[in-house]
């Protein structure tokens, strides 16, 4: 099936594929500039790991976890206490604990091969960078020690749930942000803001100075990872995204996906 949107496919935002599109993107990003950066610059595929509690899992959408936090709920609201079965006074039981979740997320750093100092860092976020309270905080501390330095950042935003990072410029809430960062510019950075129904912008990745800068054409990229990856092959276009979007953006999406024949 053809890719059916003229930018982000709203459907791949769904916490059931959010981490394979991630993941995907990302390993494509590198490869697509991989090669002109040599021999000066290697991209390296970096990964970070930290750990959110169990109401955060549930908050972006877990599956497992969210099945069993419904199940609880379910068993509470019939009781607020646990009755125990006779004879069981002096006995054990089984009970579950609230076990925190171990989450890793990639990253590019472009780095000079003769230094190993990394020039550039490319982050594309995800649900846990803006919805939880480990994941927001780890990834902000991060990015105030970029922008607090000489590297340059690259910050992809293609997701319309949770809270978008601080910018001080007052913008209208448009569904998805790409930030370009030249440390020699700030506080002044580019913002490229696009809805659900444009393309995705390209935008050029910053370099040393006076360098000629790299660019990136995401959406031919996404056009990639869905074919290759099948996508087509998962999504039901039958149902609404996940997460939802605005009445006036779904209907539409109804509009463009019955012209394609896909959909209701």
């Amino acid at each position: 099936m053809k890719y059916p949107f003229p930018g982000m496919n709203p459907y791949l935002e769904n916490p059931d594929l959010c981490s394979e599109v991630h993941h995907r993107l990302i390993t494509a990003i590198a490869i697509a500039i991989s090669h002109p950066l040599r021999p000066k610059y290697r991209v390296a595929i970096e990964k970070r790991t930290y750990r959110i509690n169990a109401e955060d899992a549930i908050l972006i959408g877990i599956p497992d976890l969210a099945i069993l936090s419904a199940k609880q709920k379910s068993n509470s609201s019939t009781t607020a206490i646990t009755t125990l079965p006779s004879g069981t006074e002096n006995k054990s039981i089984t009970v579950t604990l609230p076990l925190p979740l171990e989450i890793k997320e990639g990253y590019l750093e472009i780095r000079e091969v003769s230094t190993g100092k990394v020039i550039t860092v490319i982050e594309l976020l995800s649900p846990t960078n803006k919805r939880t309270k480990a994941g927001r905080k780890f990834y902000l501390e991060k990015r105030e020690k970029i922008l607090q330095s000489a590297t340059k950042l690259v910050e992809i935003d293609l997701i319309r749930s949770g809270e978008k990072m601080p910018i001080l410029t007052n913008i209208p809430d448009i569904d998805y942000r790409i930030l370009v960062v030249k440390s020699d510019c700030l506080p002044s950075a580019q913002l490229f803001a696009f809805t659900v129904r444009e393309a995705i912008p390209n935008f050029t990745i910053p370099l040393g100075q006076q360098e000629q800068e790299i660019e990136l054409n995401l959406q031919n990229l996404l056009l990639k990872i869905y074919e290759q990856a099948g996508f087509d092959l998962t999504l039901d276009y039958n149902q609404p995204p996940v997460p939802e979007l605005l009445v006036k953006d779904r209907e539409w999406i109804d509009v463009l996906l019955k012209k394609q024949g896909i959909g209701k």
